[in-house]
């Protein structure tokens, strides 16, 4: 089952001529979910040829303008396609305030549904075929989310050869073994999974936080991640610029990836405008420093989260 991240935009505040606001699409297999929806969103889209009618959730960190403004026109986008399914908007306080008043003023014209969600505990918040989502508090100048996406274990290896040895036939019941059910033969004997199955496998993890000061916290939320997309908006020399706007360093960002047991690659997003391209190599050397398998986003950047084993 294929699981990808698509970078639809790495910048934060202000868009840029290629650094569209923050916006990151996963794919699960032909499922598609947003984690917020910047200024520019709905151009990586069409570039990226995604099919944005098959986006089942939106989740949405926090309601500044540079996460939330690329929604009215996604919402509006989609009613121009043949869309059965409804949209859910899972976010803080006033994400649905906001997006009613946009429909509300800008007269949308809507033709399907639009499910709003507003977050008011941590925990899981989503569940799907296989997987979950689960949000967790930041520390950022307003209310704000952290998300993980996590797969439930797979099971183990079949071993046909001890299926044979057990005098299982081939057909129905090697299938219901192979799902995790124990089976009845027809002479009477009960057969478990793990008679003929490996240990379970890890399924893959997820992670998205991006506007918050850096806290031991997200270690524990995030640790396991296949991938961890965590915002680095500023470098080391503005550490306090960084914690005065309630955001941190790529340093920072580096720090907690290195301290979450099981981190296996961060990605850096969410960049300050006063970095050039070139300048966003020194957050890059500040953040390898500490976690070497860093890399920087970029738009249209795309991340395959492979299985472990």
């Amino acid at each position: 089952m294929n699981l990808e991240a698509f970078v639809l935009g790495c910048g934060g505040m202000m868009p840029l001529p290629n650094r569209h606001l923050t916006s990151v699409l996963l794919r699960r297999e032909g499922e598609l979910f947003l984690f917020d929806c910047g200024e520019g969103t709905q151009v990586s889209l069409r570039r990226l040829n995604l099919r944005w009618k098959k986006i089942s959730v939106i989740f949405i960190s926090h309601t500044h303008a540079d996460h939330v403004t690329g929604i009215p026109g996604l919402l509006m986008l989609s009613s121009q396609v043949d869309r059965d399914d409804p949209l859910y908007i899972i976010g803080p306080p006033k994400i649905a305030e906001y997006i009613e008043s946009s429909r509300r003023v800008l007269d949308m014209y809507i033709n399907y549904e639009i499910i709003v969600k507003e977050i008011t505990s941590p925990g899981i918040i989503y569940k799907g075929d296989g997987f979950h989502v689960r949000c967790f508090p930041l520390s950022h100048t307003k209310p704000c989310y952290g998300y993980t996406l996590e797969e439930e274990a797979r099971p183990g290896e079949f071993f046909p050869q001890k299926a044979q040895e057990l005098n299982i036939p081939v057909g129905k019941l090697w299938g219901k073994l192979q799902k995790g059910e124990t089976v009845q033969t027809e002479d009477g004997r009960t057969i478990k999974p793990e008679d003929v199955m490996g240990n379970p496998r890890m399924g893959r993890k997820f992670s998205f936080v991006t506007d918050s000061l850096a806290s031991p916290e997200i270690s524990t939320h995030v640790m396991g991640s296949d991938l961890f997309i965590c915002e680095g908006m500023f470098s080391k020399d503005l550490i306090q610029d960084a914690h005065a706007k309630k955001h941190m360093t790529a340093y920072e960002a580096a720090k907690i990836a290195a301290s979450s047991p099981g981190v296996k690659k961060l990605a850096l997003i969410h960049y300050s405008p006063r970095y050039t391209e070139y300048e966003l190599k020194n957050l890059l050397k500040e953040a390898q420093e500490v976690f070497p398998d860093t890399v920087l986003t970029r738009d249209r950047m795309i991340f395959p989260i492979e299985y472990p084993d």
